[in-house]
């Protein structure tokens, strides 16, 4: 007989590329953490959200059912080997997070050909046909090979399914796992499912220094601007406020950090436009 199957949708990372917290970007109005959870939520037993032990309190992890990870830097695998441990009877369907275009038919087919006789089921990437570890079922007998793994030094979970006994298959949808890791793939993948996520105004606080407060009349001003990013918010204010740099002569801050002029912007943030002789 298998072994139940749980879900988890990990979390855990550190989003040092995209610079903000990947579980909550939005698509269509939903956070990435939300959709996951509605995808994975009615094709297991139980569900749950992997997190590391610093973020049990954040609001959108906390609405739902929390593993928390045991071992610290050490990536996915933290995850993986936290929900092994709480719940060693079961077998595991785990996500990343940050796959915008998976779809229920997908997490459907690799149900269908779990192989529970195996260490695990996985697909091939599309890309490289090396094994795709994020969207992966992991059986209960796993557990031992994956401790003696991280015992040895190892890390990588795409390695370890290269290694291990695993039923590897087929993407139905070649695009399914895509995923999105900085800013300029968030953008693309917004625009890719319709730009949902770029349609809705957002309330910002644009703040100008030197020269750009002469230029625009004003040091701070409160408006909604349809912007993706902070790029695409000062090519609209030079129109707005006739400003007459070029974005390549500024720096840009948000949320008071210098920042990427590509990062994406959301409700609430605070941009300041820099020229040399402010920005240093």
């Amino acid at each position: 007989m298998s072994a139940p199957l749980y879900g988890l949708v990990l979390t855990g990372g550190r989003s040092k590329r995209m610079q903000r917290d990947k579980a909550a970007l939005e698509y269509a109005g939903r956070s990435q953490l939300a959709r996951a959870m509605t995808l994975l939520e009615p094709l297991v037993e139980r569900c749950f959200v992997s997190t590391r032990a610093d973020q049990k309190h954040d609001a959108q992890r906390a609405a739902y059912a929390q593993i928390v990870d045991q071992l610290d830097d050490i990536g996915p695998m933290a995850g993986l080997h936290a929900a092994l441990h709480s719940h060693p009877q079961a077998a595991w369907l785990v996500l990343a997070c940050d796959l915008p275009f998976l779809d229920a038919a997908t997490l459907q087919q690799l149900i269908a050909a779990r192989a529970p006789q195996r260490l695990a089921s996985a697909f091939r990437s599309s890309h490289d046909g090396n094994p795709e570890p994020l969207c992966a079922i992991y059986e209960p007998a796993s557990r031992t090979t994956i401790d003696a793994w991280i015992a040895a030094d190892q890390r990588c979970p795409r390695k370890f399914l290269a290694q291990a006994d695993v039923q590897l298959l087929t993407l139905n949808n070649a695009r399914a796992l895509d995923n999105v890791n900085t800013a300029d793939e968030y953008q693309q993948a917004s625009q890719r499912l319709g730009g949902e996520a770029l349609t809705q105004p957002q309330t910002l606080t644009i703040q100008y220094f030197a020269i750009l407060r002469e230029q625009a009349g004003r040091s701070a001003e409160t408006l909604q601007s349809r912007a993706p990013d902070a790029r695409a918010l000062y090519e609209e204010l030079r129109t707005l406020r006739q400003l007459q740099l070029r974005p390549e002569q500024l720096r840009v801050a948000i949320n008071d950090a210098f920042g990427d002029w590509s990062q994406p912007l959301k409700a609430g943030d605070r941009i300041a436009f820099l020229p040399p002789v402010a920005g240093g």
